[in-house]
């Protein structure tokens, strides 16, 4: 799944090109890197990009080897339970006994070996029967920002004649929403929950069959699109269908009615890196806890993010008596804000994007 905004790393990240699709950490963009990541556990012909069109050329052009038909752009931003429908009917159409992957093409996962070892061992679990598998982190901490999975205590043992899963499998009792600090500390202390990743393994049909039970109308528009996807219709289809269907994530929509879930130990670094801030737990920091990307200078600061994106023109970036604060500079913009506040600059998008002024800075 690679549609998202990107609104919360602006000024670099924007609509044509946001979150995924930017470099931030390394050479890579976190696009780039997620399907690197895949690759040893599933061939690229097999590899689907689910967009949104005004990002499709960039995928494209970052993804050169990718088959074209991989990259299927959405007319308009649904949520994810219509993506994750999306890919379902184009995953039936090529096989209806395969197993599909859901992937986030903006996570930060330095260790692939143990992160492909859990996607194998899921997805030969879902192969098995009518289950669904999400892949949960081990909390390292008592992270507010993001949802919990709680979960049976005893492990599950793997399907009859299979031999024993190098991951660790358990039964899922509840999906959780974001807690306040005291929650989450007793989640954390409690050792039956795992942060929700947002990564689901299951088959076509398992998936398919959920949908029927619990988004009916959601299923009925996966069996149009299968039929579609068979035919060579499928984008006429969805520019026609998909701005009328109903916005809603993949978790409201299924993962929390569900009772055949089950969350992999996902036993491998995670980061969803949500805003600026969190940049400077993947960045080598100063004595005075300053991350910087770019020519850095400064006297008496402390604790700063500074990202240089420009392109030409490069020129150092000065800071006195600063702490706690976010500056990134692109070749047209540059930001400045507190650490805590960080999570406005998607308002401040908003308010550019409507303004004729700066709208174009989107």
């Amino acid at each position: 799944m690679a549609g998202g905004r990107g609104e919360r790393f602006w000024p670099v990240s924007r609509e044509k090109t946001p979150k995924q699709l930017i470099k931030l950490i390394g050479d890579k963009s976190f696009l780039q890197a997620a399907v690197e990541r895949v690759l040893p556990v599933v061939p690229l012909k097999n590899v689907l990009i689910i967009t949104h069109q005004a990002q499709a050329p960039e995928v494209r052009r970052q993804l050169p080897n990718l088959p074209k038909e991989n990259v299927i752009a959405e007319p308009i931003g649904r949520d994810t339970c219509a993506a994750v429908t999306l890919g379902a009917a184009i995953v039936g159409a090529r096989s209806t006994t395969a197993v599909m992957a859901v992937l986030p093409a903006d996570h930060v996962i330095p260790d692939a070996r143990k992160f492909q070892q859990t996607l194998a061992d899921a997805m030969d679990l879902a192969s098995r029967g009518q289950v669904i598998v999400t892949i949960g982190i081990k909390p390292t901490g008592p992270e507010t920002g993001y949802g919990y999975i709680r979960h049976d205590l005893q492990d599950l043992p793997p399907p009859a004649g299979v031999k024993k899963y190098r991951t660790v499998f358990h039964k899922v009792e509840q999906f959780v929403e974001k807690p306040v600090l005291e929650k989450a500390l007793e989640y954390v202390t409690a050792g039956n929950y795992q942060w929700n990743a947002g990564m689901f393994v299951w088959s076509f049909i398992t998936i398919t069959n959920g949908l029927e039970k619990h988004q009916p109308e959601m299923r009925a528009a996966c069996q149009r699109w299968f039929q579609a996807a068979t035919k060579g219709r499928l984008a006429a289809v969805i520019a026609r269908e998909y701005p009328e269907i109903r916005k809603i994530s993949i978790d409201f929509a299924l993962m929390e009615h569900a009772q055949n879930v089950v969350v992999a130990d996902g036993s491998f670094e995670w980061d969803d890196l949500g805003a600026w801030p969190a940049l400077a737990r993947h960045l080598k920091q100063d004595a005075a806890g300053n991350a910087a990307v770019g020519d850095f200078l400064h006297v008496d600061a402390a604790r700063n993010v500074i990202f240089d994106g420009r392109t030409k023109h490069r020129t150092p970036i000065c800071v006195v008596g600063l702490r706690d604060s976010v500056i990134v500079q692109t070749d047209d913009a540059t930001l400045v804000a507190h650490k805590s506040q960080s999570q406005k600059i998607k308002e401040l998008v908003r308010r550019m994007a409507e303004s004729s002024e700066y709208k174009h800075l989107v």
